[in-house]
């Protein structure tokens, strides 16, 4: 993509078109304010990079979709874009083999093996990065399609089987501000201890009426995080509590700190980085495991349920390649007992909306998913998606049911045109050392 301007690509039909063909193709990359979180790799950085996609039918119809806008993500985006234009919206089959045709032989695809995603969801390959753009397009072709029909893409899956959806607080250990002043300021202020860890857990549940907990762990020393943990347990006796140290655990430690917090936690996510150690540690705890990080894709199923690695998946849309094969990873871990919620990286309404109509559709999702959204102060919707008592209402409104404000959309991409490239690609590393110039990314496991 031409890093000077959006991209749009429209070309007139060569026949009269059904209401179903896309028209246009128009792909908006962002730079969203991000608080400085705290992670086993480093930390958020001031600005993350998303990228919206809105596609337009012969019908009038424009839908949205959203999705990572890192570099190399917007590489393969721009041809996917381009080959859409005639086609149907309705043809959502075509869309993986589309990618693999336009996108295969790209730069980005063809050495995506040697990169990671933040490293926080296993090692990155040419399949994944294609699975994640084309997701954003997947949704925003349901999204016009409903649009069109005037159905909600959750009609456009099967249907609905609840009305809300719950969600969990995702608490962050956490700096008060960036290095330097850099990003945009908040109140929340710093949480480096256990009772920091309660006071922005109890803000969560005050103001969007959350009712689990997850900390993301992999910080400090595990026996400062069990401290956490058993602060909120304190704090809020019999709710759900989580942690999650992307993999930052060896095999005895995750053993050991599973044995202390067995009587609280609800499941112990990723403790340690590779399906070996997860299917170690799993055959020695009766404590539940989850990962969003040994099963990001079904080639990776067979291993991790045939050795009881894990027992639930975090799924999310951008990584399995949208919506619909989130209904059919839902159906697998069904058919095996494993449990499914669902993962959440930084997101803005777009990508909520789009994993509430999906979640909604899931029969057994046993678990609350979650969301960052409550950090991400910036959108490109005209009216923000708001909690209820800890859940999101299902909208039966066309298509996603949210409105693309423009306005908003065009301030976050000028901020992405005067980035030098310091944020268009996401490296919590490259943040840490704006604050420590001596930090290293840690090797695995760190504990």
């Amino acid at each position: 993509m031409d890093g000077s301007r959006l991209h749009t690509q429209t070309e007139a039909p060569r026949v009269p078109a059904a209401p179903t063909d896309i028209t246009a193709v128009r792909l908006t990359p962002v730079l969203v304010a991000d608080p400085p979180l705290l992670n086993t790799q480093g930390v958020h950085q001031p600005y993350t990079p998303r990228l919206i996609v809105e596609v337009t039918t012969a019908g009038g119809a424009t839908g949205l979709g959203e999705t990572y806008g890192d570099t190399q993500y917007l590489d393969l985006a721009g041809p996917l874009a381009d080959a859409l234009i005639g086609r149907p919206v309705t043809d959502l089959n075509m869309l993986p083999r589309l990618a693999a045709e336009v996108c295969g032989d790209s730069p980005a695809a063809t050495g995506a093996a040697e990169v990671t995603a933040g490293g926080l969801r296993g090692v990155q390959t040419a399949d994944k990065l294609r699975l994640s753009v084309l997701s954003g397009f997947e949704v925003a072709c349901l999204d016009a399609w409903g649009r069109l029909t005037g159905l909600p893409v959750h009609a456009l899956l099967g249907g609905k089987v609840r009305d809300r959806v719950d969600y969990s607080a995702y608490l962050f250990y956490r700096w008060a501000a960036h290095p330097g002043g850099r990003g945009e300021p908040d109140d929340w202020g710093a949480a480096l201890d256990p009772p920091g860890i309660v006071d922005q857990a109890r803000r969560l549940r005050d103001t969007y009426g959350f009712r689990s907990f997850k900390l993301k762990g992999g910080v400090f020393e595990p026996a400062q995080e069990i401290a956490a943990i058993r602060a909120l347990a304190d704090a809020f006796p019999g709710r759900p509590l989580r942690l999650d140290p992307n993999g930052a655990w060896s095999v005895p430690t995750s053993l050991k700190v599973a044995h202390e917090l067995r009587d609280v936690l609800e499941y112990l996510e990723d403790p340690a980085a590779t399906t070996d150690r997860m299917a170690e540690v799993a055959s020695r705890t009766d404590l539940p495991l989850a990962t969003n990080m040994c099963v990001t894709t079904f080639a990776e199923i067979r291993e991790a349920f045939t050795r009881d690695a894990v027992q639930v998946v975090l799924c999310d849309h951008h990584y399995w390649g949208g919506l619909r094969n989130t209904r059919e990873l839902a159906a697998i871990c069904r058919a095996f007992g494993v449990g499914l919620s669902m993962h959440s990286n930084t997101h803005l309404g777009i990508s909520l909306a789009a994993m509430n109509h999906v979640a909604a559709t899931v029969p057994d999702l046993r678990y609350a998913c979650d969301t960052h959204y409550p950090w991400q102060t910036e959108d490109v919707l005209t009216e923000r998606l708001a909690f209820m008592d800890g859940a999101l209402p299902v909208s039966d409104a066309p298509g996603l049911g949210v409105t693309l404000d423009h306005d908003r959309l065009a301030a976050l991409h000028a901020r992405w045109l005067a980035d030098d490239g310091t944020f268009r690609d996401r490296d919590d590393a490259a943040a840490m050392r704006a604050a420590d110039p001596g930090w290293v990314t840690p090797r695995v496991p760190r504990w």
